[in-house]
């Protein structure tokens, strides 16, 4: 069970520093493994370890400001540095926090709204802390890019003495199945055959937004080909009326072999022999 350090080092918690001192001199020396051999030197051993512990925290300004606000269960840092610690539990020292906020590409084609549960620390007049949740509400815009910030004043963890810092959600893209994204304009890779390259095709895409999109090719598709379609990209976040380009990206597959025939065939189409 854990044990008060202040009761274990025998002060009250308004305490100075040359208080402290003190104290752990005067239990130190009672309670030191080396200078006490009628002690159990196991029970010494424990004692003195939490004593220097209870020291190390409570002389310590910051790690005793976070052992009044938390307790025992934040007290104990296996040796890391109390500004790691305090940044965990306020945030970064009173500026903004950043969460990531994945978005579909659906969601950043047509704009959505979605509603996170946040859990952010506040600081009570007594100076005690508590946690509290609530749900935020995001409205996301068509066309929003990766790095897109969202910011909430005063929505985020709040450090002793200070106002709550804010809150931003930075927007990230989710992996489509279909479409890759540059800039304002959508990429989508598409296998034809090398009969189809030739003779045309027509294409059926599902857009973003749910609708069949007809392309018919009626170009010859070389290797490297790309068709552009105006105006069936992404809306532009400034002007959402406005969308980039939609370019589709050949692959021309060729057949693994030709019979004798064939190639006859071929060359009788093609040279007109």
């Amino acid at each position: 069970m854990a044990v008060d350090y202040y009761t274990l080092l025998r002060v009250n918690r308004n305490a100075s520093a040359e208080e402290l001192k003190k104290a752990y001199k005067r239990l130190a020396i009672k309670w030191h493994p080396d200078k006490n051999p009628n002690h159990n030197r196991v029970e010494a051993e424990a004692k003195f370890k939490q004593i220097s512990e209870a020291y190390d925290v409570l002389s310590d300004s910051r790690k005793r400001q976070i052992y009044d606000l938390y307790g025992y269960q934040y007290a104990s840092f296996n040796h890391r540095d109390a500004r790691d610690v305090f940044a965990e539990l306020f945030g970064s020292g009173g500026k903004a926090m950043e969460k990531r906020l994945d978005c579909s590409l659906e969601e950043l084609y047509q704009g959505s709204k979605r509603e996170i549960k946040i859990s952010r620390t506040v600081i009570r007049e007594s100076g005690k802390a508590r946690i509290v949740e609530e749900t935020l509400l995001i409205t996301i815009g068509p066309g929003w890019k990766k790095g897109t910030k969202i910011t909430f004043p005063m929505k985020g963890n709040q450090e002793p003495g200070m106002t709550p810092s804010d809150l931003i959600f930075v927007v990230h893209e989710k992996p489509h199945a279909l479409y890759e994204r540059e800039g304002n304009d959508l990429v989508v890779k598409q296998s034809i055959s090398l009969l189809d390259a030739l003779t045309g095709k027509t294409l059926i895409l599902t857009t973003l937004d749910g609708r069949n999109l007809t392309i018919p090719v009626t170009d010859i598709v070389r290797p490297g080909y790309v068709m552009v379609i105006p105006d069936e990209g992404m809306p532009m976040s400034k002007e959402p009326t406005k969308k980039g380009n939609l370019k589709i990206k050949f692959d021309v597959k060729f057949p693994p072999r030709l019979t004798a025939q064939q190639k006859y065939e071929v060359k009788r189409v093609l040279v007109g022999g």
